[in-house]
């Protein structure tokens, strides 16, 4: 099955290396589900509802018109409208939207909502580039997609390069063209034109929530833990700010161009003051906190920590870095981004018994608060901080429960990989049985 995938989609590795991964999990499925595969589930889950390439061209401020590609996967509606974030960065291509939308079928799927999977982006990068540039594109980008989207249909999130200003352009283009102030088309928006508390910090917190539950599991807690998070941009920062909250020692953060290791505890104030006000280097980080040291060369998974949290992106945690963190006695992984670990590197983690949650359960708190934005947003209602949150910790300890009992029933116990592959793929199949062949 997995080579008959390949040979359809050549060229794909992102792509093939996600469905691989759910793939080596499916297999004690067979016997207790024989009917998944006179429905040809797994044929059918692989292989997206519809998928979107377009052109997106665009003024720059000199003049010179610009091109870029725009995507949009939309992989499976079984459970409900697709659901997903859009990416801009350099690196997009479609083989990398299909391996976000191919995970995010199974991500919404564990939350438990009524959302589908799906996932978007260009390969436009908006460092560098003025809000004037940045708003022509996303116009531009919402040009083609608006006739692919809608609150019944299709609903966008931001992810890498789309925060809360790209949202904000989308959506004005969106109501221009629609002629329609459609909430519910989006979600990432503004507290002050539809948006929800805690969205900003759900991937984030989500993630420390779904560690905390971990640990809980086997008697631990986060409080006096040594933590380290790769990445700065809305993850990573997020993610330090609960573990810090919960008592952890959060002593290293990462971007592009190297690390910053603070022993005395990230500066989370100054960390957000550079990174989300002044959209700054971490070197500016060093340059102002005594006693943090920057490093341009080796990797941020050399220094030591009791838990690892990669918040960066796809593979930047590879084979060699997870021997390092196993040498170095790290005890708990859990992904803050899409896929962050090689399927080497889990392998290691799991073979020398570190607990490792994949990022389809430890990061689904965004898309989560996202389905709870578009709940409030369908009753024209708005919550109150204290009460989101709340609801994204009973959402992220629910799925830890799921994928917990789910490896259990099937011979895993303990294995958070396959505890969520499985839970996710039971859920999304029994919906494609029930609705037939579509």
């Amino acid at each position: 099955m997995y080579e008959k995938v390949v040979s359809r989609n050549p060229g794909e590795r992102e792509f093939h290396q996600a469905v691989f991964e759910v793939m080596q999990s499916v297999g004690p499925i067979a016997e207790e589900r024989s009917d998944y595969a006179q429905w040809s589930i797994l044929q059918r889950i692989c292989e997206p509802e519809r998928q979107i390439i377009f052109r997106v061209p665009w003024v720059a401020d000199d003049g010179k018109v610009e091109i870029n590609r725009g995507f949009r996967v939309e992989f499976n509606s079984a459970l409900g409208p697709f659901k997903g974030g859009l990416r801009f960065h350099p690196s997009v291509n479609l083989s990398i939207i299909k391996f976000l939308g191919f995970e995010q079928v199974f991500k919404n799927a564990l939350t438990g909502m009524p959302i589908g999977g799906g996932k978007g982006g260009a390969d436009f990068d908006p460092k560098g580039r003025s809000d004037g540039e940045v708003m022509r594109f996303c116009q531009s980008f919402m040009t083609e997609l608006y006739r692919h989207v809608g609150e019944y249909t299709d609903v966008p999130a931001g992810d890498i390069g789309v925060g809360g200003r790209e949202i904000g352009y989308l959506f004005g283009q969106y109501k221009r063209i629609t002629n329609r102030y459609e909430s519910g088309v989006i979600t990432g928006k503004g507290l002050t034109w539809g948006g929800s508390q805690v969205r900003t910090e759900a991937t984030g917190y989500g993630t420390v929530f779904f560690v905390e539950q971990m640990l809980q599991a086997r008697g631990e807690h986060l409080e006096g833990k040594r933590v380290v998070v790769s990445g700065a941009g809305n993850v990573a920062i997020y993610a330090v700010e609960k573990a810090q909250a919960l008592g952890a020692v959060v002593v290293a953060v990462s971007d592009s161009g190297g690390y910053v290791v603070d022993e005395a505890g990230i500066d989370l104030e100054l960390l957000k003051e550079i990174k989300e006000v002044e959209r700054g280097r971490l070197t500016e980080y060093v340059e102002r906190r005594s006693g943090a040291t920057h490093v341009t060369d080796g990797c941020i998974w050399d220094v030591p920590c009791d838990i690892a949290l990669p918040c960066a992106t796809q593979n930047e945690l590879d084979e060699s870095a997870a021997k390092t963190l196993a040498a170095n006695g790290v005890t708990l992984v859990a992904e803050g981004a899409n896929m962050p670990s090689t399927p080497a590197a889990v392998q290691l983690f799991q073979a020398a018994g570190v607990l490792f949650a994949p990022g389809k359960a430890s990061n689904a708190g965004g898309v989560a608060t996202s389905a709870l934005e578009m709940q409030q947003n369908a009753s024209r209602d708005s919550w109150h901080f204290d009460e989101t949150e709340a609801r994204l910790q009973e959402i992220m300890s629910e799925i830890h429960d799921t994928c917990l009992a789910t490896s259990d029933h099937y011979g895993a116990p303990g294995n958070y990989v396959v505890g969520a592959n499985l839970a996710g793929y039971v859920r999304v199949a029994d919906a494609m049985v029930a609705l037939g062949v579509i």
